[in-house]
């Protein structure tokens, strides 16, 4: 008797206790924020969205507000568990500014913890905009999936060691994803470059834009007005410096200033950071691999890597290195 009263003992720490002290650890050491006060995360508690359109707040469950992420941030036919991994990245990444800003919301939309551009946050439409967007037979189609993706990994998030992770993602890496501090210049355990090798039906995986030598040459001038080239040598007076891991170009010297891939991409409006330029007579060619900043998970990396076999869990831990998966407590669970 005194062999099962231990027994029982131990499987209670192990089954409650222990998912209970993960559930409250879960928040962000970040310096010089506010950080969320040690407690039970519910996974379906309402939280504050900013509308860009109509420049007001929206209170929204959660687990909804997922719905309209993921809609809007992934394409509606690939794969389930890319559809499952997209979930699991939005819904930490909405607890993980809650965080971070708390219920006062973010500086540039106070009140909110996250906006519907994703631009600043991460995209979200609305059941109408949907509808009004891709009309009845997609609703009736795909909207289905979407809410299967969701709800089958309800409440999931990631974390590392026991904190809310920031889930960075992007459309496409163009084969290998970038370490976090390449392009935003703060080095993340969880964010670093791994190989995305299954993107080629990505209709960015590879991109090109064309501009003359003239429009090039306004448009650098335009910004930088010291800016100074021999238009009569623009190929020899073009040289990548530096590359990243991921293949973004970090540094380039154009005529007499040395600029970073991201102030090139930003300027010309590239896909991604990871370019190649080329003088053809007249013109200037840029031949662009991926779409997005490439740090994190790739989206159609993904979804390639659904397609090759793999669970939502196997494509998160792959993309977000050293993570582990939790459930949100639920008033369902009382």
């Amino acid at each position: 008797m005194r062999g099962i009263f231990l027994t029982i003992i131990f499987l209670t720490i192990v089954v409650f206790l222990i998912p209970l002290f993960i559930l409250k650890d879960c928040h962000m050491s970040i310096p010089g924020r506010n950080m969320l006060k040690p407690q039970t995360i519910e996974s379906d508690l309402s939280i504050i969205v900013f509308n860009h359109d109509t420049k007001e707040n929206m209170q929204l469950e959660l687990e909804d507000y997922i719905v309209g992420v993921v809609a809007a941030e992934a394409p509606a036919a690939f794969e389930m568990e890319a559809l499952k991994a997209q979930a699991v990245a939005a819904r930490t990444y909405a607890l993980w500014r809650r965080s971070v800003y708390g219920d006062g919301g973010c500086p540039e939309h106070l009140g909110a913890i996250v906006c519907t551009s994703h631009l600043h946050c991460q995209a979200w439409l609305s059941m109408e905009e949907l509808e009004e967007r891709h009309g009845k037979k997609w609703m009736k189609k795909y909207l289905p999936r979407i809410e299967e993706a969701v709800a089958s990994t309800r409440g999931v998030i990631m974390t590392y060691n026991m904190q809310l992770i920031e889930p960075l993602y992007h459309s496409t890496s163009g084969g290998i994803t970038e370490n976090s501090e390449d392009v935003f210049a703060r080095s993340v355990p969880y964010l670093r470059s791994v190989s995305s090798p299954y993107e080629e039906d990505s209709p960015a995986f590879v991109d090109s834009y064309k501009i003359t030598v003239k429009d090039f040459v306004a448009k650098i001038k335009g910004r930088y007005k010291d800016f100074k080239i021999d238009t009569k040598k623009v190929a020899s007076e073009i040289n990548i410096l530096e590359r990243s891991k991921g293949g973004n170009v970090k540094r380039i010297k154009i005529g007499n200033k040395e600029l970073t891939g991201g102030e090139i991409r930003e300027l010309f409006e590239l896909r991604s950071a990871d370019f190649s330029i080329e003088v053809k007579g007249k013109d200037m060619c840029f031949t662009t691999k991926g779409y997005g900043h490439g740090v994190g998970m790739s989206q159609w990396g993904a979804n390639g890597m659904a397609k090759q076999g793999s669970t939502f869990t196997e494509i998160l831990k792959h993309y977000y290195q050293g993570v582990s998966l939790s459930v949100l407590k639920s008033h369902r669970d009382n």
